[in-house]
């Protein structure tokens, strides 16, 4: 079931001419028509072209003409395959879905029994191992998944669920005593820190990079929550009171329906009524929704780094910083909920310049929490410190998502310690 790379249009036509002759021919078999075999895989080839597609640039960014271009077929000859890209959109995320049911399925059926421990790595290691073989295209279903129809979208997320609890089940079995609800963020902090390396591309070896992702997920099978006194952040819902800045109004606004509805199906009309102007309005302080989006970037970006250099400042040793992160990161994140989950999910339909400016910002302040991780864990490289910190870093928007970033110090708590579970305890 591993998946196999999409052949160039290079590669394609060498594979349709293998098997010609060379040298002279009769004039027979120069005035007979090349014959074009149609691979028998075809529609395997569209949909992992489709996948990476959609996975780097979003689904609305890609049309139909460049995944056929990047199989080396027409359009036409695309649609004899998939009637439409919502079908091929559908496809890709059932695929996806499909391979990490295979991969929780790995240590069943072993005989003799093994441990807990072992069925436990065997799971993981294949769900990482799939992962990775996935990781130009599996990134798509945990963003993109908004543009499923809801029939479609409840069917996927069923399926990811069964292969979680899959999972879950053998956790039962190392940690009987782990309530429920415990067992359940634990699990999902695992599916969120391998499913990380989908969010980037920091190189590693492959059996590294398996090792580290093990390796996390083995700490985080075995954290357990310490209550602190945390101040909660204020009931759920509440918002302060609101700027009278019609420019601070408007971008506060458009990062909303950005997060709820995602940037493609925003409108200016729509940003621009929310606050009680009309598209022109709104063009007296922005000049398109590219520029909205991309100001919303540089909010969060700020953010991040005022955080960072905060946590810094206020440290004496490198653990002490490494805590202090962690503690900014997660207040922030659950403070600004929608900002954040803006900052990681549309990145893509920021224009190429900008999208480079982003990543720039985003590996500085990566850089900053991997050099706290070395200087508390001897022997990783900066490499593998970086693939740690994107680790710690992703599973605060997935778990906060399933907690719905309720302001509580119980759910910061919980999160906090999986993050540093990730990083260094263990």
């Amino acid at each position: 079931m591993l998946v196999h790379f999409i052949a160039t249009a290079e590669e394609a036509s060498a594979i349709v001419s293998r098997g010609m002759q060379t040298g002279h021919h009769s004039r027979r078999a120069e005035d007979a028509p090349a014959h074009r075999a149609r691979p028998k895989d075809r529609r395997n080839q569209i949909a992992r072209a489709a996948a990476e597609a959609f996975s780097r640039d979003g689904y609305h960014s890609v049309t139909v003409e460049e995944i056929a271009s990047a199989v080396g077929i027409s359009g036409a000859a695309l649609y004899r395959h998939f009637p439409n890209k919502y079908a091929l959109f559908r496809e890709v995320t059932s695929n996806l879905a499909g391979a990490l049911e295979v991969a929780s399925t790995a240590a069943d059926g072993t005989s003799p029994p093994t441990e807990s421990s072992e069925i436990f790595d065997a799971q993981l290691g294949a769900i990482i191992g799939t992962t990775i073989d996935l990781r130009r295209s599996a990134g798509l279903y945990r963003w993109e998944g908004r543009y499923l129809e809801p029939r479609d979208r409840h069917e996927i997320r069923a399926r990811v669920w069964l292969v979680n609890r899959r999972v879950g089940a053998t956790l039962r079995d190392l940690r009987p005593e782990l309530p429920e609800f415990d067992n359940v963020l634990l699990t999902m902090a695992m599916f969120s820190a391998v499913g990380s390396i989908t969010a980037h591309s920091v190189p590693i070896a492959r059996g590294r990079l398996e090792e580290l992702l093990l390796a996390a997920c083995r700490r985080l099978s075995t954290v357990t929550w310490i209550p602190e006194p945390c101040a909660a952040a204020g009931p759920r819902g509440h918002t302060g009171i609101p700027s009278v800045n019609k420019r601070e109004q408007l971008l506060s606004e458009a990062i909303r329906l950005f997060d709820a509805h995602g940037y493609h199906d925003v409108s200016i009309e729509q940003i621009a009524a929310s606050t009680g102007l009309n598209a022109s309005g709104l063009y007296r302080h922005f000049t398109s929704k590219a520029d909205l989006l991309a100001a919303a970037f540089h909010r969060a970006a700020d953010r991040l780094a005022v955080g960072v250099s905060s946590a810094l400042a206020a440290s004496a040793t490198p653990r002490d910083a490494l805590d202090a992160l962690v503690d900014v990161y997660v207040q922030l994140s659950f403070a600004q909920r929608e900002l954040l989950s803006v900052y990681f999910s549309e990145g893509a339909n920021l224009s190429p310049g900008r999208r480079a400016e982003l990543r720039a910002i985003q590996r500085l302040n990566v850089d900053e929490w991997a050099h706290m991780v070395r200087s508390c864990r001897a022997g990783l490289s900066v490499v593998e410190s970086r693939i740690l910190v994107h680790a710690a870093l992703n599973l605060v928007v997935d778990v906060g998502r399933f907690l719905h970033f309720e302001s509580t110090g119980d759910a910061q708590m919980r999160i906090r310690r999986m993050m540093l579970a990730v990083m260094v305890d263990g």
